[in-house]
């Protein structure tokens, strides 16, 4: 798994603006970006894909919904550590 940058998500989303994306995270049909860095974030490669596959394969934006809550759960699975609150991580 990599991890990709807001640029290259545009252009495997076929998105041109940043906020494109941003609006469909804030509407539920992308996933939310990962911090990186104090002022980086990035999606896993695979989410990005995935999302991408169920919108070619005419997913209504229910299904991509749901989808995108399942991306979520297995991230969370995946990366427990980032549901350690930011104030009580260790530096």
């Amino acid at each position: 798994m990599n991890f990709i940058r807001l640029p290259e998500v545009k252009t495997r989303s076929g998105y041109r603006s940043s906020a494109s994306i941003y609006n469909l995270v804030r509407d539920g049909l992308f996933t939310k970006p990962i911090k990186i860095g104090m002022r980086s974030v990035a999606w896993p490669d695979y989410e990005v894909d995935s999302i991408n596959t169920a919108r070619l394969a005419g997913y209504s934006d229910d299904q991509i919904r749901a989808h995108v809550n399942e991306l979520h759960l297995h991230r969370e699975r995946l990366f427990p550590e980032l549901l350690i609150p930011e104030s009580i991580r260790p530096h």
